[in-house]
């Protein structure tokens, strides 16, 4: 018995003296960082679209009627002045002669009127008429000169209104799109052909509004979609100031050479880069929440410790991101372990890693 409480009392001692040391200190978390430094960024895309030509024009008649021909199809190609439909010209033609009859009556009452005056200045020669006989005829030769003028000018009309039943074609190019058939009564100003002329093309892309913020650096390449490995030069022609109602987008314009053998409405993809600029980058494994706002963990070389610091995004990329503010040149920040810290925690990482 004396045996098993000296056994005890043993063991109390022994208890008390590990007491008297402490608690072991906690070993620091080890984390992966980068030092955070500006870097050339330079971005690009790829946006696909189609080939248009660079002058398109809608064609219409200028008068109303019944469509009686219709001699081209789409996909054609035309030369500038071939007819391309005709609507029935039997009201003009009647118009036509209307007018033709005005004139010839308004002629005829002019010869009288020059003989009236030619005989009037005669006999005031010779002193038989007044001189107010005289002025009367020469106003009525006037007035019929006046009328002739009038109905000559409504003759005319009258032809090109007959002219206007035929349509044609305004340059060379390529009817893309018909909008009206043989017996469908067309009205002035419908759109009937759309032709596209020949000449250089233009590939269009409808982009969100973001991507041309930023100028773009020289030259992007156009090509095919059924064959990449076709590329031609293109350069930025035109970018619309006003996005589409309907798709959020604003219209891209690229001009491409005459040359290049791209067939109107064939599908391209235009790739291009941005002038670079200096940005701080880091991997997708640094970003944290705070908040419920983007954050990262900066750790303070000087102690060791972590705080976690609410940041800007500019943008992102494949694999990482783009800081606006938040992030300094110098600043340590972790990328690998960010899921386990605290606010105040004392991490242990390599000083030499840098981004």
């Amino acid at each position: 018995m004396r045996t098993i409480l000296i056994a005890i009392v043993c063991a109390i001692g022994l208890g008390s003296c590990s007491d008297e040391s402490g608690p072991a200190e906690p070993t620091p978390r080890q984390v992966g960082v980068v030092v955070a430094k500006p870097e050339p960024l330079v971005q690009g895309g790829a946006i696909t679209g189609e080939v248009r030509a660079r002058v398109q024009t809608d064609l219409s008649f200028r008068v109303s009627g019944k469509i009686i021909e219709r001699l081209v199809e789409v996909g054609q190609s035309v030369k500038a002045g071939q007819l391309l439909a005709r609507i029935d010209p039997e009201q003009q033609k009647a118009d036509l002669d209307v007018a033709a009859a005005n004139l010839q009556s308004a002629e005829a009452q002019q010869t009288q009127a020059q003989l009236a005056f030619d005989r009037q200045q005669s006999l005031f020669r010779t002193q038989v008429t007044t001189r107010a006989a005289l002025d009367q005829a020469q106003e009525a030769l006037l007035t019929a000169q006046a009328s002739t003028k009038s109905a000559q000018a409504l003759f005319e009309t009258a032809q090109d209104t007959l002219s206007y039943t035929e349509l044609k074609a305004d340059a060379d190019g390529v009817i893309t799109a018909r909008n009206a058939e043989v017996g469908q009564v067309a009205q002035a100003a419908q759109v009937v052909f759309t032709l596209a002329h020949d000449g250089d093309r233009d590939a269009v892309f409808e982009v969100v509004e973001s991507a041309f913020l930023r100028p773009i650096e020289g030259d992007g390449t156009v090509t095919l979609l059924s064959d990449p490995t076709q590329k031609i030069t293109a350069k930025v022609r035109e970018i619309s100031p006003t996005i589409d109602s309907a798709t959020g987008t604003i219209k891209v314009k690229v001009a491409i050479s005459s040359d290049a053998p791209i067939p109107l409405g064939a599908p391209v993809v235009g790739r291009f880069n941005y002038l670079p600029q200096d940005v701080i980058q880091l991997p997708w494994s640094a970003m944290t929440s705070k908040d419920g706002k983007p954050a990262v963990w900066i750790i303070d070389p000087a102690s060791s410790v972590v705080s976690a610091r609410t940041i800007d995004v500019a943008g992102y990329e494949t694999g990482s991101f783009v800081v606006k503010s938040g992030v300094s040149a110098g600043d340590v920040v972790v990328t690998d372990g960010t899921k386990f810290l605290r606010p105040g925690e004392i991490v242990s990482y390599v000083k030499e890693a840098s981004k």
